[in-house]
């Protein structure tokens, strides 16, 4: 896999298709949108005025008959879709990205993990809010020590959408794998397990607040790392309030973020990566202090980095032809899983789940 660009089949082009991985991938130097599936005509005619050349499937079967032309496989379909697909791609001797989350269990995660060993192929999760301006913003602070020893770490993921829109996300059949638990809770745990390590322990309170609904949305998870941070973490759609993205605390100072980073944003406008690409205006930026009310002007403002998704891919790219890591392994895809799991467990009965 040297010289030529890597040629991508993506399987789904609703939003996490059209938005998100398309646009990313053709903005990868040696990566080449090949192929995409849908079977929606609309979507299949979007797919082809927003890049020009690519061939259309209205099915995976049709991609993988074509195994052979193609170097790498992106699966941003459905959660119930995941497995399925990853392991035919696997077989059919394609490397593979899968969407958060990349299985509904940690033990599937895992069977994949190994299968990918196995055929000697990348297995890819796309975590792309590791790359985030405030994540990254808030790892810089910690690896400078300017927090000094972190005691406790508050992360928010809200919105205020206090009607349904339907889909598959807000369905109450489990295999549906749906719920903002797996859905915005994927994010918020994979960036607390990146930057503290190991849970030990997990309690949580989960509940389906808006009328009709089936499933969650409206959780609170709390993680006990084996370092002796603690995480608070909040998902919500229910939220009339949002509260800070990030709130992190230590014995030094303490680091508050509002607002969410500019790149999805961007993406659905229809921006794509350049020069300034993920930057942010000073008015958004967080405050770092000690004793200081954030609220009314208190602490020093931090500039925040750019938020980088096209770094994953690129990532992607180097690891196919041998040039490094994995990005996101789905053995890290699994160990956020088993904190999953455990919250539902926790939530369901009441107690608090040891790791």
């Amino acid at each position: 896999m040297t010289g030529t660009a890597l040629r991508t089949g993506l399987i789904g082009y609703g939003l996490a298709g059209s938005v998100f991985h398309a646009p990313l991938i053709a903005a990868t130097e040696g990566l080449a949108l090949d192929t995409v599936v849908t079977a929606n005509p609309e979507r299949q005619e979007q797919a082809r005025a927003e890049h020009a050349g690519i061939r259309v499937a209205a099915s995976a079967d049709e991609l993988f008959e074509r195994a052979g032309d193609l170097d790498l496989v992106v699966i941003a379909s459905p959660n119930n879709t995941h497995v399925p697909l990853a392991t035919t791609a696997l077989k059919a001797g394609l490397s593979v990205v899968v969407d958060k989350p990349v299985a509904g269990t940690a033990g599937e995660a895992r069977d994949l993990a190994a299968l990918a060993d196995k055929s000697g192929l990348l297995l890819s999760v796309f975590q792309n809010r590791r790359w985030d301006n405030d994540f990254l913003t808030v790892r810089r602070l910690i690896d400078d020590g300017e927090l000094g020893d972190v005691w406790r770490f508050e992360s928010r993921y809200e919105r205020w959408r206090p009607r349904l829109k339907g889909g598959w996300r807000e369905s109450g059949d489990p295999a549906q794998v749906g719920g903002l638990l797996y859905d915005l809770g994927s994010h918020v745990v994979d960036q607390a397990l990146v930057l503290f390590g190991p849970a030990t322990r997990v309690y949580a309170e989960s509940d389906n607040r808006r009328p009709g609904a089936e499933t969650d949305d409206d959780t609170f998870v709390a993680l006990t790392h084996a370092s002796g941070v603690r995480s608070h973490l909040y998902v919500s759609a229910t939220a009339a309030q949002l509260g800070p993205r990030f709130r992190v605390l230590g014995s030094r100072a303490g680091y508050v973020k509002y607002g969410l980073d500019p790149q999805e944003q961007a993406l659905r406008a229809g921006e794509r990566p350049g020069p300034e690409w993920g930057r942010e205006p000073e008015s958004a930026w967080g405050r770092l202090g000690s004793g200081e009310s954030p609220s009314t002007g208190g602490g020093t403002l931090v500039p925040t980095l750019p938020g980088d998704y096209p770094a994953y891919y690129a990532a992607v790219a180097k690891a196919l032809r041998g040039d490094g890591p994995n990005p996101v392994t789905a053995l890290e895809a699994a160990a956020a899983l088993d904190v999953i799991e455990a919250a539902r467990r926790s939530a369901r009965d009441g107690v608090a789940v040891p790791l």
